[in-house]
């Protein structure tokens, strides 16, 4: 038999393909769906469905089954809570905007899990994302982007630790989407075509502010829209509504478009400006992770990415001090999001990145 490894099953097409990759590799496979959902939610969830919902554990376990491997529901709710829930209320409070699936990657999907499943005397941890791991030349491991563009979902994986890195597989990244769901349509899983996940898990229809209403019980705060000199606009409905770039939904007759440029939390106050006002050529980030370095010893070019679904801008990156990262863009960037993660690429490889804490 060969090395054991937990696959994170999330009822849908990919991690499905995962399982059915490794067990034909040669792999002791075993199927686990993460119990994260709160009690209170299991009644939405069970509606909208989604990674993290009731049908998912429905859909894993037949796949399981036809698959024939061993299955489990592992119940993470605890950590769910702590580390990505309550994380993304309070950084929303803060006048941040969170990226709570980089969060459960690394504290949820990975650390409680591969902690989890080392004990169970697993050798490897697998899931279903677009992107691979490998082992540099430099003794370091790396997540390579996907084969794919279009799926590509390293950005999300930045913040993943060398030991977490050396206990874990993704076989998926070798593929494309048309691939994978050809592969599950030829083993005739029910879940071949099934519609990838777009929301949040735990906000499924999308409204993050009644979210945190709900969570907090208390109801958003209004205060001033104002211009950077100070001049009042009007009343928004509370920070929390509101991101760096936004345009739509602000309800200010300016007599042309304008956008958020700062979120002021101190002072509940909501910044309005030009489209120019946005666009940046530097941040500053913290809460580093590195992969394929060690660390920045020196200034280095790099490709930066500033939210999911950026290309990529050429930067220049250099060490400020122990936690923090300067990075020079060769061209200005738009919307460069407090809260949101910096991540930095060489080539294909994932060097490093952090969160951004301003511009």
């Amino acid at each position: 038999m060969g090395k054991k490894v937990v696959v994170g099953m999330s009822g849908g097409v990919d991690s499905s393909v995962a399982a059915w990759l490794l067990k034909e590799q040669g792999y002791e496979v075993i199927g686990v769906t993460m119990r994260i959902w709160q009690d209170e939610e299991e009644t939405v969830l069970e509606e909208e469905g989604g990674c993290c919902g009731l049908s998912a554990v429905d859909d894993a376990r037949r796949v399981a089954e036809q698959l024939d491997i061993p299955y489990y529901v592992m119940n993470f709710k605890d950590d769910f809570k702590k580390s990505v829930m309550d994380y993304f209320v309070a950084e929303y409070l803060a006048g941040r905007t969170p990226n709570p699936c980089i969060a459960c990657n690394r504290y949820v999907k990975w650390e409680a899990l591969l902690r989890r499943s080392l004990s169970l005397g697993a050798d490897y941890i697998a899931t279903g994302h677009y992107a691979r791991v490998e082992h540099l030349p430099n003794g370091r491991y790396s997540i390579r982007k996907s084969v794919t563009e279009a799926k590509d979902q390293t950005y999300a994986l930045y913040s993943l630790t060398q030991e977490q890195l050396s206990h874990t597989l993704m076989p998926v990244g070798d593929y494309s989407k048309e691939e994978i769901r050809k592969i599950a349509e030829n083993m005739e899983l029910q879940v071949a075509n099934k519609p990838d996940s777009q929301e949040i898990c735990f906000v499924p229809d999308g409204n993050y502010a009644g979210f945190i209403e709900r969570t907090t019980g208390k109801a958003s705060e209004e205060g001033n829209f104002i211009l950077a000199d100070g001049t009042v606009l009007g009343r928004h409905k509370g920070i929390i509504h509101y991101t760096i770039g936004q345009r739509k939904g602000l309800g200010l007759a300016m007599g042309r478009r304008v956008v958020v440029t700062e979120i002021r939390p101190e002072t509940n106050e909501v910044v309005i400006g030009e489209q120019e006002d946005v666009f940046t050529d530097k941040l500053y980030g913290d809460r580093l992770n590195f992969m394929a370095v060690a660390d920045l010893a020196h200034e280095r070019e790099a490709i930066a990415k500033i939210r999911y679904n950026h290309q990529g801008t050429p930067c220049v990156v250099r060490k400020e001090r122990e936690d923090r990262i300067c990075v020079t863009f060769k061209e200005p960037v738009r919307a460069v999001t407090p809260g949101q993660a910096v991540v930095l690429y060489e080539g294909d490889y994932v060097l490093g990145g952090g969160t951004i804490i301003k511009r």
